[in-house]
Formats: C-alpha cells, structure tokens, sequence
C-alpha cells in the first residue's frame, strides 16, 4: 500500500498524463481530494478503508455547512474519478463510489458574497449616521462567527468575552455554543458600544446588544431590511439576506482549507450520524480554525 503523499503525486500524474485535464482543472480536483484525505484522518482512516457509508457521511458534513448541491456534485465528480484511479491501479479492489448518489441541481440556492463584495457592503454604512455603529457591528458578527438572524438579535452583553475572542450563542432547541470571534468583528463592537449615539435601552432591555431606535430587541425583519439597503447601495445585485453572510461565512472557509467539523460547530450543527461518534473540538483550534482560514482575520488596517 502507498503512503497518501504518493497516492496524491501519482493521483496528479494520472490527472494530467492520462487524462490531459487543464491545470485548472487538476488543481480542483487536488483541492477536493485533500478535503477528504483530511476528513478520513480525523476519521482514522486510510484511502484503502473507505467505505460508502464514509463518503455519505463526508458529503452530509459538506451540505451541513451549507455547500450549494452544484459544488456537492462537483466535489463527487472528483471523488469518483480518485477512486476510478485506485481501482484501475489496483491499489484497491472494489470502488465504494460506485452507489454514491449526487445531489439534484436545480434547487434555488442560496447565494453566495465574494470577499470584495462582502467589504462593499460593510463599507456602505455610515458611521456618522446614528444607526451607523451598530449596523457595522451587526454585519461584521454575521459574517465573522456565521450567526443565524435569530441568534444576531438575541445576543446580551453577558454573551460577549472579548479578551478570550468569543461570544455566546444561543441557538436552536435552546442549546449555547461558543464560538471564536474575529479581531475585527470585535473592534466594530467596541466602537459600537462606545458610540455616543447608541440608543439608551427600555426597561427589560438592559442587556440586550443591537437596539432599535425605540430601545428594545431588533426584529428580523428589521435586520432583513438594513442588509438589503446596504447591498443595493454597494451595487450588488445579488439576492442578499442575513443567511447570505452566514452562508458566506462557511464557504470562505471551506474555500480557505479550515476543518469541516470545526465549521460545523461553529455553525451550531450536529452530525447527521450518530451522535456518539460526534466529536467537540476544544476552543483554542476551533479559534486557531477561525483566525486562520477566515478572510476577515486580517491587519485591521487592511479592512475596508
């Protein structure tokens, strides 16, 4: 058996001498090939073990995150194509991909910002307006910890740990995850919090982070209409809602090589298998994920 290091050398070889694809093409096809060499080691498992229970699973974590069915189906394509490879090289006898469904294209996915794309937005609030403060803080938490709308509204005070660089979430079914927050995200919160113009909170409301102008909770709706203002005014003519930076956030890093599982949990997902194999990853990688795979995570000085 070969070590996967050779594996990958001689997958690539076979890419671009027997099938002659583009460079493009190859690259490609090695990145989504080092997803699963590296989901099947957090797994303890080798090329020559897998099974097709391990590539559904694989494939249920992608879509966990919100990988649209088309990079699914892509991915696959590349799956399948490794494997083929395996079996014509005899370095396996059977191929676990041969019942390996993709998924159905043709839904209405949702849609995804580019970096640039996300900074226009972000750039197109004005700090001097009374509002100002606040909607960059709410944007900058939605792309840098992935937070659903719901859990950006409910957000206190007494959910915020700046100097360990997370918050407290509160998400479906009642259950609280931390999750790691970026240097930036936490600079437009302090600016936030010590802006002359934040509203002053009604009774019962103390504690709670982004207040409309009456001083209580923002609703969804409201969170609905500030992204959408913004996105038109930074010229996007996209389909942009709250979802869209959540969406955003686990693709950027997916794309940037972080760990699906600490993205999965950082999203508030479970497993779709069982949960007794399902595996916490402790706050400090799940930080070290986050600061370096996420695009935001850069000089403040870099940051439009």
């Amino acid at each position: 058996m070969g070590s996967t290091n050779n594996i990958s050398k001689e997958y690539y070889n076979y890419l671009r001498l027997e099938k002659s694809l583009s460079n493009n093409s190859i690259d490609a096809y090695m990145i989504d090939l080092d997803k699963l060499l590296r989901f099947l080691a957090d797994e303890g498992k080798t090329y020559n073990q897998v099974l097709l229970d391990d590539l559904q699973q694989f494939i249920a974590q992608l879509r966990d995150i919100g990988i649209c069915p088309r990079s699914q189906a892509r991915i696959i394509s590349g799956i399948k194509s490794f494997f083929r490879f395996l079996v014509l090289d005899e370095y396996i006898s059977t191929d676990p991909t041969d019942l390996l469904e993709a998924p159905k294209i043709g839904l209405k996915l949702p849609e995804v910002l580019t970096v640039d794309e996300i900074n226009a937005v972000i750039a197109s609030i004005d700090v001097s307006l009374p509002e100002g403060h606040r909607n960059r803080a709410m944007l900058e938490m939605l792309y840098s910890c992935g937070l659903r709308v719901s859990e950006l509204i409910t957000l206190r005070f007494s959910d915020l740990y700046p100097d360990e660089g997370f918050i407290r979430v509160l998400g479906k079914g009642n259950k609280q995850r931390l999750v790691p927050v970026s240097p930036v995200a936490i600079r437009e919160m302090q600016l936030y919090l010590s802006d002359a113009n934040r509203v002053v909170p009604k009774k019962g409301f103390e504690d709670t982070l982004f207040l409309s102008r009456r001083g209580t909770s923002l609703s969804r709706i409201m969170v609905f209409h500030i992204i959408k203002q913004h996105a038109e005014m930074a010229g996007i003519k996209k389909n942009v809602s709250p979802h869209t930076f959540r969406h955003s956030f686990a693709t950027h890093l997916l794309e940037g090589g972080a760990n699906l599982r600490a993205i999965q949990q950082m999203l508030g997902h479970e497993r779709i298998s069982t949960t007794e194999i399902y595996v916490h990853l402790d706050r400090d990688f799940l930080r070290s994920e986050l600061l370096e795979h996420h695009p935001r995570n850069k000089k403040p000085g870099n940051i439009t």
